[in-house]
């Protein structure tokens, strides 16, 4: 019974410590200075996918959020990433501002 407690502590200390998580939703912006921030009036989105850490598509740049949306002028951007069972999918976009 004991040599099957250890691994399995082992395996929850390395997973909390490395900071795998089982579902991630995390949205950032690409700025500094928020609080002085003119978003514009387009917005557009890019948008990649990953699935079982194998098969990538999808283009999320900002070159490619920039055209969607027809801006020009960029202003502003924001990145949200969704992550499901340790990457094994994952969804990556970017959301550009400007004129």
């Amino acid at each position: 019974m004991k040599s099957k407690i250890l691994p399995a502590i082992v395996l929850v200390i390395i997973f909390t410590v490395s900071g795998c998580a089982v579902y991630g939703n995390i949205k950032a912006p690409f700025d500094t200075d928020l609080n002085r921030t003119d978003l514009g009036s387009k917005k557009g989105v890019a948008t990649a996918y990953s699935l079982l850490w194998l098969v990538a598509w999808g283009d999320a740049s900002y070159a490619a959020a920039a055209q969607n949306g027809d801006i020009t002028v960029l202003k502003h951007a924001d990145q949200h990433t969704v992550q499901v069972l340790f990457g094994l999918y994952t969804r990556w976009r970017v959301i550009v501002y400007g004129d």
